[in-house]
């Protein structure tokens, strides 16, 4: 059972990796030298979907934590 849960462990921490290098951010160090656009948008699509499931994958990822702790 410690098997299982160490190689769901290491599938979650690559995918939730992938999925937090995946999502960009718009301004990067436009900002520092004055090009920022300062307004807000909502997240569409793609952008939403990853937010979506990186959130997701955080929670299994401290859930599984949790059970691999007490296994």
């Amino acid at each position: 059972m410690q098997t299982f849960f160490l190689i769901l462990q290491v599938v979650i921490s690559i995918l939730l990796a992938l999925s937090i290098l995946v999502q960009q951010r718009g301004t990067g160090l436009s900002a520092t030298f004055g090009g920022g656009g300062g307004f807000y948008t909502s997240k569409r699509g793609a952008e939403k979907f990853l937010s979506t499931a990186t959130v997701i994958l955080v929670v299994f990822f401290i859930g599984n934590s949790l059970l691999f702790l007490f296994v």
